[in-house]
């Protein structure tokens, strides 16, 4: 567990994504930030144990957004410790299983390693209904949390929130941005330092997207925790902020680029079509090609073997060698998920 700022500590789940133990005016007293992945409860339950005392449960869970890897594991801790889900209101048809997510966009060129695997991933939503409020809308207030502030940041997910403390001007930016690459699976595991843009397969408008990193930056945070990444501190934190916000790596091609999504308080209304993804067939050539080397290398080894026996005055074998079918795209796992 790493320390963000007073009474604000980040717990790391599985080095993929992270949770916020936020401390409340009254001792005691602290808000669940987003949950992790599905099975995270057990880890956060005893981080919350060692951090504060045994029996400990906090006022009430907040939910940056609704995404798999930050609500995977809302319901099992509501019903833990007996609290409410909090989430703005744009994220309650996900999260009341009336609506799903946009697909994940795999054809992105901002997207990297997390692009790639975006294709196994199917849009989704939780059922939350019977625990799940949401956040006032009055005065962006956050229950609870008297000294912060939620800002709508969205793009990568309609109803996505950040929280600002001003007294310390400490950020807890959910998925605006990452403060590791995100485009880089070994960055990402291995908790390299830098402010990046994030999320860009899920992203559904990019638009959207560059104006919350622009809100987030003029806020000058001197701490820095997100959804994904280490904890950035002192002035590194609003220097690369601000650095993403003036040179925002705005994608040239994917689902989402020209046209975004569209998505209201009933879910979603509009998906652009999906360009063609040309993986399947890429994997089929470098299958073949595999296929080819391989019966080449066989057929290599069946003249030399044969040279050898005629040396030694045995008799060729009879038999055959063939090349495996071309490999399709259901070998490979590969679904494209529509809505």
């Amino acid at each position: 567990m790493e320390k963000v700022a007073a009474g604000v500590h980040q717990l790391q789940i599985q080095r993929f994504v992270n949770v916020y133990f936020v401390e409340a005016g009254l001792a005691g007293e602290w808000v669940l930030v987003d949950t992790g992945l599905p099975g995270s409860a057990k880890a956060i339950i005893a981080a919350a144990h060692k951090l504060f005392y045994p029996g400990t449960h906090p006022q009430a869970i907040l939910l940056t957004h609704g995404h798999m890897d930050h609500a995977g594991s809302a319901r099992e801790l509501a019903e833990y410790w007996k609290v409410p889900v909090l989430a703005h209101p744009l994220e309650l048809p996900f999260l009341q299983g009336r609506a799903v997510y946009p697909p994940a966009d795999p054809t992105v060129d901002k997207g990297g390693s997390l692009a790639f695997v975006s294709r196994f991933f199917p849009p989704q939503s939780f059922q939350l209904t019977d625990v799940v409020q949401a956040l006032p809308m009055q005065d962006n207030s956050v229950p609870y949390l008297n000294e912060w502030r939620w800002l709508h940041v969205p793009g990568h997910a309609p109803g996505q929130v950040a929280l600002f403390r001003e007294s310390d001007r400490t950020l807890l930016g959910a998925d605006a941005f990452a403060t590791a690459n995100h485009e880089s699976v070994p960055a990402l595991l291995m908790q390299v330092p830098k402010i990046s843009a994030a999320g860009a397969p899920f992203n559904y408008n990019w638009l959207q997207v560059h104006q919350s990193v622009q809100l987030l930056a003029s806020l000058q945070p001197q701490a820095v925790g997100c959804g994904h990444g280490p904890v950035i501190k002192g002035p590194e934190a609003a220097a690369g902020l601000l650095a993403l916000a003036n040179n925002f790596p705005m994608p040239r091609h994917g689902r989402y680029v020209a046209q975004p999504a569209v998505l209201d308080a009933d879910g979603v209304q509009y998906l652009p079509p999906a360009p063609a993804d040309n993986l399947p067939q890429k994997a089929a050539l470098v299958g073949a090609g595999a296929a080819v080397a391989l019966g080449a290398l066989a057929l290599l080894g069946r003249r030399r073997k044969s040279k050898n026996r005629k040396r030694r005055g045995g008799k060729r074998p009879i038999g055959l060698t063939t090349l495996p079918p071309e490999l399709d795209s259901s070998s490979y796992g590969y679904k494209e998920y529509r809505l």
